[in-house]
């Protein structure tokens, strides 16, 4: 278990926040991780670490695993002209993450509180939900309400979206 994997469950045990934590290969997509997450009973996150065009704003979208994300539709959301994948210095300098691993949980590791979160609101609802604690080798599961006191306490501002798919429905994760 890694420092980074360490410090995701202390901060937790700080919270009073219970998880479940789920081994699995290293998987660096969700195509990849589907397979692992079949028997565990939650709605699975999936997260994207993006810049603004000038590179001086950064934003990690997490969805659930199944949401379309539609970057376009959410660079208008966020009052951006255009919104791309950052680099992984980038991704390291500002959640200490490595690609693969990218997670709700690399927030812990951004001080200055810079990284703006776009949210699915459904994960907030949902009765449970999974993430990679900052490694890309093990799944952790919390309740959605208990995954909201976490965003809370970190401190980034967060926006809720509510993704919609091309024919208009609403996606169930």
């Amino acid at each position: 278990m890694t420092a980074g994997e360490r410090a995701v469950y202390a901060h937790l045990d700080r919270l009073g926040i219970s998880y479940e934590r789920h081994e699995h290969p290293p998987v660096f997509t969700v195509e990849q991780a589907l397979e692992h997450w079949a028997g565990i009973d939650a709605v699975h996150g999936k997260n994207l670490f993006l810049r603004n065009k000038k590179g001086n704003r950064h934003f990690l979208v997490v969805a659930a695993h199944s949401t379309p994300v539609d970057l376009a539709a959410l660079a208008a959301r966020v009052g951006e002209s255009r919104l791309s994948f950052a680099s992984a210095e980038r991704l390291a300098a500002h959640l200490g993450l490595a690609p693969g691993a990218v997670s709700p949980f690399g927030l812990i590791n951004d001080a200055a509180r810079s990284v703006r979160v776009l949210l699915d609101a459904r994960l907030l609802s949902a009765v449970r939900v999974g993430f990679h604690p900052n490694v890309n080798t093990a799944t952790i599961v919390l309740t959605g309400t208990d995954f909201g006191r976490f965003l809370a306490a970190c401190g980034n501002p967060v926006e809720q979206f509510e993704s919609r798919r091309a024919d208009g429905a609403v996606p169930v994760g």
